[in-house]
């Protein structure tokens, strides 16, 4: 049963399609101060965010896995995600778990110390945690389609752009 009922739908910003729901949830996670390679779904059918409570949701198509190689870590994303946000925190996080050993492990917990260390941390129910490097689950984002930036190097303060 989906934890967004049609008040939360009401009172949140909900967008559709894959595209601008990875948009919109990298611009999230990055405006919290949270890394934004920190939720790789694919196929995003709905997300949503309530900004007065920090409820956000991600629904995709189907469960996907993800493996984040820097730390060697497989992580399962439900078909449905909801957690709360705040400043540099995750709470309340529902669908993702993490393989530990021989084990799937549920997450309800990320944080990224304050002030920074470039330490993450995730937390499981029983408050048991593993920290990690906050690189380890950083993407480098892409440059916009359609804008070439050059620089003249004879002048380094000169930079032209281009359309394409």
């Amino acid at each position: 049963m989906s934890m967004v009922t049609e008040d939360i739908r009401a009172k949140a910003e909900v967008y559709y399609g894959d595209e601008i729901c990875q948009e919109k949830s990298k611009f999230l996670l990055k405006e919290v101060g949270l890394p934004n390679g920190l939720l790789p779904l694919k196929d995003i059918e709905e997300c949503g965010y309530v900004k007065e409570t920090g409820f956000v949701w991600l629904k995709q198509k189907k469960k996907s896995d993800h493996k984040f190689d820097k730390i060697n870590r497989l992580v399962n994303y439900a078909p449905e995600i909801t957690a709360y946000v705040e400043k540099s925190k995750i709470k309340k996080l529902t669908g993702v778990k993490t393989k530990e050993l021989l084990v799937w492990v549920t997450l309800s917990d990320i944080f990224v110390d304050d002030p920074p260390t470039g330490k993450i941390t995730f937390k499981t129910p029983t408050g048991l945690h593993r920290t990690f490097p906050v690189f380890a689950f950083e993407i480098e984002e892409e440059p916009k389609k359609g804008v070439k930036v050059s620089s003249d190097h004879s002048n380094i303060d000169a930079v032209k752009v281009e359309e394409v």
